[in-house]
């Protein structure tokens, strides 16, 4: 006993020592080097500043009048969506600080993606790693302000969208990553365009007598719209004018690839499926592919068509001007519990007079457990053999995704198999794959849990580390490696050789007549021992369950947090505010809605029973 815990000591402090050389190569020291993590794409202080959500809301929003417009108008769709509030999100926040432990000044290239309107303005970088910048501390406004010209927690907002080119102002190219988008700051060329504000791009050819300048846009109909920000991996950092790579990836023989270690990478992943048919390159990240190639789209799916006979975008417009015709603006994925979170916390101080930011969430809510519930996966429970004392069951799982099942952001995000068996007594002979909905505790022995485990290679042991001390550990600005990544593909999926998005430490098959696709389902079958004397007949279930946070990750988050002293968001930032963290650090925060909101409990996505 005594030697297990002395190795797992001299592991723990071998861990502690590989941390801090990693955060030691890009430490910024004010006054020494300049640190710049965001140097590519339209860089801050615009001739056209972001405009506020809530002015695009005048026109776009929906009526006292006629409730009905806030289900189907662009700006009360918004309103709910976790784009409207990437800004307020709480575990967005504690994660900024670890982050910005573990790698000082770090923070500006998260902060960047989550408030466009505080990035441009320059509210979140000053250039010299000053901590208040990528802390979040420069930003105006508050979570409860309504949006506004000054307030930076408004999240992705229409303007960010809206203004999005496919080229730089000299032709630059657009890069598949990190949100290095391209903004236009220029008013319209269009000969049409009324001359108000900058140039805002849509996918209709507009009326004559529209307010604001417009131009028509192919691009915000394509994938790759959505790509510069939906792929993430290490940043390139610029020290005194000289690029580097923040982390590369090391692969499972531990040689560094030399490629950024890659995050999030749904864009990529939807590039190698079937959904993206007619083109496909070895260069996703960084290619313009020919846009009139692509088939289905993450818009098709994620903002669906609005089904109401009265749809209209603009409030001037006579209703069912867009019946059939208008995308809603939900952007709805697999979190449901956030916007419930969101909800409680600033729902009704967010209110604005003309609808009710409530209910905003809750058709968030509706729409994300519609996309898992009934547009995510398919379940199919089956026999393979069966006699007196036991059977042997086979669960397939199905992605009807575009991009791997679950994807996006992988810090504590997971999906597992449940199965339980019962007598004709309800009592439990067999279960695999428990979750205790009071401690959030999921029994992982035995368990089939579709994730991706980020990590940091121990050139001494030689393996991707994701645990220390026994814990589980979510660094992810020092992580450089991928332990495991066992998600199911997407159809057609032809990334099984690809670095960036190969699975790990698991194998998919080839699919039958496609020899370079993988196959978009797996399958594990599962021995239940029937007690002597159980009562016939036994009836097995089984059900695919969605976490968005687990208890490890938000334990880690706050165990961290403590760790590093972590002050108070107030006493971080030399605020007074009374609403989010204010005087608790930002995981103690996090760790309190997590609690007060059910612990981020599973959803049942999927599920099927059969009686032996």
């Amino acid at each position: 006993m005594l030697k297990v815990i002395f190795l797992c000591l001299i592991n723990t402090i071998a861990f502690a020592q590989l941390k801090f050389e990693l955060a030691k190569e890009h430490s910024i020291v004010k006054g020494s080097s300049v640190t710049d993590f965001t140097p590519h794409g339209t860089q801050p202080f615009l001739s056209f500043g972001i405009e506020s959500s809530s002015g695009c809301g005048d026109c776009h929003g929906g009526l006292p009048a006629i409730p009905e417009d806030n289900t189907y108008m662009p700006y009360p769709t918004w309103a709910g969506s976790m784009m409207a509030n990437a800004t307020r999100d709480p575990l967005f926040w504690a994660a900024v600080d670890i982050a910005n432990n573990d790698i000082p000044g770090v923070g500006d290239f998260c902060i960047r993606c989550h408030t466009p309107t505080g990035f441009y303005a320059g509210r979140t970088k000053d250039g010299n790693g000053t901590m208040s910048y990528a802390n979040g501390c420069e930003l105006t406004g508050n979570m409860t302000s309504i949006e506004s010209k000054i307030n930076d927690y408004q999240g992705v907002t229409c303007h960010f969208c809206h203004r999005q080119e496919t080229n730089g102002p000299t032709g630059e190219p657009l890069l598949m990553k990190n949100s290095n988008v391209w903004i236009d700051d220029n008013s319209c060329d269009n000969p049409n365009s009324s001359s108000f504000g900058p140039c805002r791009k849509g996918p209709y050819v507009q009326p004559l007598n529209i307010p604001h300048e417009w131009k028509y846009s192919d691009f915000v109909k394509k994938g790759e719209f959505c790509g510069s920000c939906h792929n993430v991996s290490s940043p390139e950092i610029t020290t005194n004018g000289v690029t580097t790579i923040a982390r590369t990836l090391i692969d499972e023989n531990g040689v560094d690839t030399g490629v950024a270690m890659p995050i999030e990478q749904t864009f990529n992943e939807w590039k190698a499926s079937s959904f993206a048919q007619g083109f496909f390159s070895n260069n996703f990240e960084t290619t313009l592919p020919q846009l009139d190639d692509i088939n289905t789209t993450c818009q098709d799916c994620h903002m669906p068509q609005a089904t109401d006979p009265n749809a209209r975008a603009c409030s001037f417009n006579a209703a069912g001007a867009r019946a059939g015709n208008l995308k809603t603006h939900e952007f709805a994925g697999g979190n449901s519990w956030m916007p419930e979170v969101l909800k409680n916390l600033y729902g009704n101080a967010l209110d604005n007079g003309s609808f009710s930011r409530s209910d905003a969430f809750d058709r968030t809510i509706a729409s994300a457990l519609d996309m898992l519930q009934n547009k995510s996966a398919l379940l199919d429970l089956s026999v393979v053999s069966n006699t007196a004392t036991q059977a042997v069951i086979n669960v397939k799982i199905t992605n009807l995704t575009g991009h791997k099942l679950p994807t996006g952001y992988p810090e504590g995000r997971r999906m597992w198999i449940n199965v339980q068996a019962k007598d004709a007594n309800d009592n439990l002979i067999f279960e695999s794959g428990h979750y205790d909905s009071v401690t959030a505790v999921l029994t992982e022995n035995n368990t089939k849990i579709y994730e991706s485990l980020q990590g940091i290679w121990n050139p001494t042991l030689n393996i991707c580390e994701t645990e220390q001390g026994g814990s589980k550990v979510f660094h992810f600005a020092l992580n450089n490696c991928i332990a495991k990544d066992n998600r199911i593909p997407p159809l057609g999926f032809i990334g099984g050789n690809d670095i960036k998005i190969k699975p790990r430490a698991y194998s998919y098959p080839v699919r039958a007549g496609f020899p370079s696709q993988l196959v978009n389902y797996d399958e594990t079958q599962y021995t239940i021992a029937i007690p002597n004397g159980s009562v016939l007949p036994i009836s097995i279930r089984a059900s695919l369950k969605y976490q968005t946070a687990s208890k490890e990750y938000i334990d880690f988050l706050d165990t961290e947090s403590t760790a590093n002293a972590t002050p108070s968001e107030n006493a971080l930032c030399n605020r007074v505010q009374t609403v989010g963290p204010a005087n608790q650090s930002r995981s103690s925060f996090m760790k309190s809605q997590w609690q007060n909101n059910g612990k981020s409990a599973p959803v049942d996505m999927v599920s099927q029973t059969i009686q032996l």
